[in-house]
């Protein structure tokens, strides 16, 4: 993995004081592209607080192992749903919100857009539940944009570890809706949404990310 050189992206310091969620389909590579940015945005000298969903705080991981275990009693799909919204509001409340306060960037593998899109859109349950659900945990916080992973089902299986966690497990069809869902949120919403085509190596993805990020980047 390269890092880029010292003062290689300054823009990256206009980022301060906003929160960035990495979003996508497992398989998307968008927690590899997550890393390469923190470390981009830390070699900049901007100071950053990473979080991920589930998890990133002790209530948080005992929920992550919960939600993503494979065990004999399924979770049924409304309680997912409120498991997921019980890690992130303890994540916004100690986390998320006294790193903003602080004037920090906050980058986040996951917040509200993928419970849309797997709960959602994926599992049927409506839209304006999750959402009446998320003000409730957030208070009303979202991040000011969401970097939407775009890649097709078939390459995001092929980059999948074979041990699948319960969620990575699902049905290519489930995986497709997913994908859908989230592309549906950009549409609807383009100002917080950017989607980059996740589909080709590493490098060019990384590019392309950090191109769209500074073209935002202009207006903030």
């Amino acid at each position: 993995m390269r890092t880029p050189a010292p003062h290689a992206h300054d823009w990256l310091k206009r980022l301060a004081g906003r929160f960035l969620a990495f979003e996508g389909a497992d398989g998307s590579g968008k927690s590899t592209q997550l890393q390469r940015f923190v470390a981009a945005c830390r070699a900049a000298g901007l100071a950053v607080c990473e979080v991920r969903e589930p998890g990133g705080t002790y209530v948080g991981e005992r929920i992550r192992a919960v939600l993503l275990e494979h065990a004999d009693e399924d979770i049924c799909l409304r309680t997912e749903m409120l498991l997921y919204m019980a890690s992130r509001a303890q994540l916004v409340e100690s986390k998320v919100r006294p790193a903003l306060e602080a004037g920090q960037l906050v980058v986040a593998d996951r917040f509200v857009a993928s419970t849309l899109a797997y709960q959602g859109a994926a599992g049927g349950l409506a839209e304006a539940e999750i959402r009446a659900v998320a003000q409730v945990a957030t208070g009303g916080l979202m991040p000011d944009l969401n970097v939407v992973f775009d890649v097709d089902e078939a390459t995001a299986a092929g980059r999948l570890s074979p041990l699948l966690d319960r969620m990575e497990s699902r049905s290519r069809e489930f995986h497709a809706k997913v994908r859908a869902g989230y592309l549906e949120q950009s549409r609807r919403e383009p100002d917080r949404y950017a989607v980059v085509d996740a589909r080709s190596g590493a490098d060019e993805v990384f590019a392309a990310m950090m191109g769209e990020l500074e073209r935002r980047s202009r207006a903030w």
